[in-house]
């Protein structure tokens, strides 16, 4: 099945769709669990609409930890089920589903204690190896110190007395995200991003669509559907404010932060995961960089556009410097990023402790409301989701089928990677950038490299940004969805978080590459750039974000 081009015509034909007909679904939210939940939906031959306020995981699914991951923390607080669910789809996503985008990674566990540690730790990641289908990678390992500061050099002799090295897995989450909404776009749902729900539309009691309001036109469009999904994460609360009826449940955000620094900073072979006083450090390969996490602090403030702090900056620093033999400093680091987990709200404070379990209510007739869980669950949330869906249509509904159904790009992949030299020699370019495309684009690096053919000057390095082409940026419009220069260089790219100044050298280039797709002028493009850098330069502050796109009337 040819893939469908999410660009600005698409987009085009979508608002005018949303107008003209009565879907059976309508998504809000157009995280990880509202996409996957529009793919759920529609691969159960339901009609489909998502919509989402800003851009696919401009939110939370952009910000996380970037892991596929069992949760091996969740064992100690003995929440088994999760941790096996967990497991189930990390083993799905890494060999079905998403091997393309989803990859092996290998932490090391530091072991302290002489007496107890390793028994109890060894038990815990034999369950791990073991539940949910988890054998799927390589059992774990018992390192000694001198064999664990072989694989980590990085680390202080005196920060260890051995390691348990084990593997979970990694993904690019924002990546990820906008590849199954265009999956869900394939099989016909109708998709579109800058699309704000401004209220529901009611008969009597029941939900029958939503108010949406095209942010970038201004035009307001009335979206009639015969249920409508709530997929909104740490928007849940006013989503369902609008209803006017009382909650289902609340939803606590708990703010995770991550500093990004040079892999040649922390020499060593292999992630690294151990405890904090409040929570857990990780020290993530990615790419050419590391990524430094997590905070987990109650947030209190609005969902909208989350920053790190002094304090979170530093917090992360010295966890990292408790263990590191050379300790990293503020100069070290090229990037910050900061996140809202959506965790169901409790009687508990402390936000660790809060499960990561999900919920779906239906507080209102026709609208569902699904929120909690975590990435690596999205699949069981909006299997979950939909199947409340089902129990209130009339018509007999098939169960869920995306357990067997591979997101775009999946089918073809193994084949393109057997042929990556040749595919390197056809195209003129270095093997390593073929494999760079097959691990973000999956058997669609044919398209980028089909525009490279086209045009050899998109098959050049991004200045300022040299580890992605032009074309990239190109095929970011004109199949991935992008409209505005910051969805291109923090979600379609990574140029925000990886490059030392925030993407701003290479802001000029790609804001002339996509301008003639999106009908941009001289002044539009100048006003991009401009956003872009106070953006950035907001972020890095730590100050309040300032407004990504502007409304703008028709």
């Amino acid at each position: 099945m040819t893939s469908v081009a999410l660009g600005p015509q698409y987009r085009e034909d979508t608002l005018r769709d949303l107008a003209e007909t009565e879907f059976d679904v309508l998504v809000v939210g157009g995280g990880i669990v509202g996409a996957g939940a529009a793919l759920d939906a529609i691969s159960r031959g339901l009609s489909v609409a998502v919509v989402e306020a800003r851009d696919w995981a401009a939110g939370t699914s952009s910000r996380s930890s970037k892991l596929i991951h069992g949760g091996l923390r969740y064992l100690e607080q003995r929440d088994f089920g999760l941790v096996r669910e967990a497991l189930r789809e990390r083993g799905l996503l890494l060999h079905r589903l998403a091997p393309h985008l989803v990859r092996p990674v290998q932490f090391l566990y530091p072991l302290r204690n002489r007496v107890w540690e390793r028994a109890y730790v060894s038990a815990g990641v034999t369950l791990y190896d073991t539940m949910g289908g988890a054998r799927s990678l390589p059992r774990h390992r018992q390192l000694t110190r001198r064999g664990a500061l072989r694989e980590a050099p990085a680390l202080r002799s005196d920060a260890l007395i051995g390691a348990v090295q084990y593997y979970d897995a990694q993904v690019d989450d924002a990546r990820y995200t906008m590849m199954v909404a265009r999956t869900a776009a394939q099989y016909g749902a109708r998709v579109a991003t800058r699309a704000e729900v401004t209220g529901f539309l009611r008969e009597g009691e029941r939900v029958t669509g939503a108010r949406v309001l095209d942010l970038e036109g201004g035009q307001e469009i009335a979206v009639r559907a015969r249920s409508v999904v709530c997929a909104t994460g740490v928007w849940t609360d006013g989503a369902q404010a609008m209803t006017g009826s009382r909650a289902a449940f609340g939803v606590q955000a708990s703010k995770g932060v991550h500093l990004v620094v040079p892999r040649d900073r922390i020499p060593m072979d292999t992630g690294l995961i151990t405890r904090t006083s409040k929570s857990v450090l990780f020290i993530i390969p990615w790419g050419r960089h590391w990524l430094v996490g997590t905070t987990d602090t109650p947030h209190e403030d609005g969902p909208d556009e989350p920053v790190a702090d002094h304090t979170d900056i530093g917090y992360l620093l010295d966890q990292a410097n408790a263990v590191l033999r050379t300790p990293l400093t503020h100069d070290d680091i090229e990037g910050v990023y900061a996140g809202l987990r959506p965790l169901l709200s409790g009687e508990v404070d402390d936000t660790t402790r809060l499960s990561r379990e999900h919920a779906v209510a239906e507080p209102v007739p026709g609208l569902v409301v699904v929120t909690g869980g975590k990435f690596t669950t999205y699949r069981v949330m909006a299997q979950d989701a939909i199947d409340v869906v089902a129990e209130g249509l009339d018509d007999s509904v098939p169960s869920s089928v995306t357990a067997r159904l591979p997101i775009l790009g999946a089918t073809g992949f193994e084949v393109l990677w057997n042929e990556r030299r040749r595919l390197a020699a056809e195209s003129g370019l270095h093997v390593a950038r073929i494999e760079h495309l097959l691990h973000r684009y999956g058997a669609c690096a044919r398209d980028v490299l089909d525009l490279v053919a086209d045009s050899s000057a998109l098959g050049a390095p991004i200045p300022g940004a040299e580890d992605y082409l032009c074309a990239e940026a190109v095929y970011a419009v004109t199949h991935e969805g992008a409209l505005h220069l910051d969805d291109v260089l923090a979600r379609r790219l990574r140029i925000s978080i990886e490059e030392w100044d925030g993407g701003v050298a290479a802001a000029s280039r790609v804001a002339e590459l996509i301008a003639p797709v999106l009908g941009w002028g001289d002044e539009e493009v100048n006003d991009e750039i401009k956003r872009y850098v106070l953006r950035i330069a907001s972020e890095r502050r730590g100050g309040p974000a300032v407004e990504e796109t502007p409304v703008t009337a028709a």
